[in-house]
């Protein structure tokens, strides 16, 4: 999937990322979303890589990273700590200032990224995502009807867990064409591949779990406590057309009080854009990153 790039295990203090890393030019950190890994963002990167050095790690508690013991505050899963281990990896590589591109909880995590490194961030792009503590602060029947995964992975350990390692194959496939209006064909047989391995894992099914309880606790009381800090580099938001997001959300203007410099547009076609569509996806990077 990625010819011609190197992976590697970096410890970067706070946990050892798998990550790979290929190009040339300026640093883009290139973080995926649940339920997946780095493997996600493989339809674009050979033609990013063309232009940028591409750093793409699996997030703590996902692919082929660590899964730090957690604890009754899920700390070790908050978009903070998250954050942390991205400029951590950033540092051990070189990189004082870097770009993002981020998709789903990914992307939650480049928000709290940006809001706590800002000096660091010079442009950012969040795929397919509203602000988390608006999610929750406007929950309604629909949002929970098609959102209901934020409310089922809260429970408490191991319900969820259980259920889940019951069959995860078919609860990551279930979870994939739900996400992406019953189609799974656009995903590559390689990267399908992984993201079963990866997720039949339980470490990786409990501290997933653990990303969504954090972020329905702790993540909101960070969020509360800097709700009138605004991310400073340029933010562009994007979203899919047929995804859950446009049809609940006025998705750009969930950012308005989020971000200085904004801007975004829809997409064509579900959640996953960056495989579902990367020649939508590409041509959107190439308007706004920076060579």
């Amino acid at each position: 999937m990625f010819d011609g790039f190197e992976t590697r295990q970096i410890d970067v203090g706070t946990a050892r990322l798998n990550v790979r890393l290929g190009g040339s030019g300026p640093p883009l950190l290139m973080v995926h979303g649940y339920p997946q890994t780095g493997a996600m963002w493989a339809p674009i990167a050979a033609e990013l890589a063309k232009r940028f050095s591409l750093i793409i790690p699996d997030l703590r508690g996902y692919g082929r990273s660590d899964k730090p013991a957690t604890d009754a505050t899920h700390s070790p899963y908050s978009k903070r700590a998250m954050a942390d281990d991205l400029a951590r990896l950033m540092t051990a590589l070189g990189h004082e200032k870097f770009q993002v591109a981020a998709h789903d909880r990914g992307a939650r995590v480049t928000h709290r990224l940006c809001l706590d490194h800002p000096a660091r961030v010079q442009r950012a792009a969040v795929l397919d995502i509203a602000p988390t503590k608006h999610i929750f602060d406007t929950a309604d029947q629909a949002l929970a009807t098609a959102y209901y995964h934020w409310f089922f992975l809260i429970q408490p350990a191991p319900f969820p867990e259980t259920l889940i390692g019951h069959d995860p194959v078919h609860f990551l496939r279930w979870t994939l064409k739900a996400w992406s209006a019953g189609r799974d064909d656009f995903f590559a047989p390689d990267a399908m591949a992984e993201y079963e391995a990866c997720f039949s894992d339980p470490a990786v099914i409990h501290a997933s779990c653990e990303d969504y309880r954090a972020g329905a606790t702790i993540d909101l009381d960070h969020d509360a406590a800097d709700i009138d800090q605004r991310i400073a580099c340029p933010l562009l938001v994007l979203w899919g057309s047929n995804g859950a997001m446009e049809k609940l959300y006025d998705v750009l203007a969930t950012w308005v009080p989020r971000a200085d410099d904004l801007r975004g547009h829809m997409v064509e076609g579900g959640h996953f854009m960056a495989e579902e569509n990367p020649e939508a996806t590409l041509a959107a990077f190439a308007d706004f990153f920076e060579i």
